[in-house]
């Protein structure tokens, strides 16, 4: 007697990895948009297409730096920025990271949050990785919305590269850290919409201080080969 023939249900093939959502259509916003590496971001973005909404504390900041940008970037205050998106980047100074999450956590519920932010100390040795009580920054994020959908990625990109309208590619992959697979599979397509760059998962969100720390290491060797390095994940 076959399986089939027992009344058991075949099972379904694996989904395919790289079979990803078209995200085209999503508004992307961006809090801490008019800091280096969220204005870089919102200049990718929007240089591929994507609807993007530069956030600020201050929405005159906002508005001026995303017509700096051009491509159709809109600027605002934070929480109207986050009100008006789908998908929103948090590239916010560490510092400032648990404050700003808390006074738009009613603006955030519902909404898919991608953390980008890496807890760093710097001294005269150079970089190094703080662990937030949470264990990351990304988990403070989850737990300070309890409402919203939160993921992490885009920590190990050059604010560099990433606003230089001389480069057409940027040559990297994007670690994505999430508890969803919907989520994660979202923010891997919208990494992927930047030439160059490939959303690749890199599990959930306990795994995510060792994420951010890596920020760190890739200080150092950029301020030792000169240079703007980024990650490349090798046999997938």
């Amino acid at each position: 007697m076959t399986t089939n023939d027992s009344g058991s249900a075949a099972k379904p093939p694996a989904k395919d990895p790289w079979d990803l959502p078209d995200v085209s259509g999503l508004t992307v916003g961006v809090l801490g948009g008019t800091g280096p590496q969220g204005r870089g971001l919102a200049y990718r973005l929007a240089r591929a297409g994507q609807k993007v909404v530069i956030g600020s504390r201050a929405a005159d900041r906002a508005g001026a730096a995303a017509a700096e940008l051009g491509l159709g970037v809109e600027g605002a205050d934070n929480a109207e920025c986050a009100r008006r998106s789908d998908i929103v980047i948090v590239a916010v100074p560490w510092d400032g990271h648990a404050a700003t999450l808390e006074s738009l956590r009613e603006e955030l519920a519902g909404k898919l949050v991608v953390d980008c932010v890496n807890p760093l100390g710097f001294d005269k040795k150079g970089a190094y990785a703080l662990k937030p009580e949470e264990g990351s920054a990304a988990e403070q994020a989850a737990a300070l919305l309890p409402d919203s959908r939160v993921t992490a990625a885009f920590h190990h990109l050059s604010a560099v590269l990433l606003q230089d309208e001389a480069i057409d590619e940027i040559d990297t992959d994007v670690m994505v850290l999430g508890e969803a697979r919907a989520d994660t599979d979202t923010v891997q397509a919208l990494a992927s919409r930047i030439p160059g760059m490939r959303g690749v998962f890199a599990g959930r969100l306990r795994n995510a201080h060792q994420v951010e720390s890596l920020v760190a290491n890739l200080i150092s060797v950029n301020r030792r080969y000169k240079a703007h390095a980024g990650l490349r994940t090798t046999d997938v």
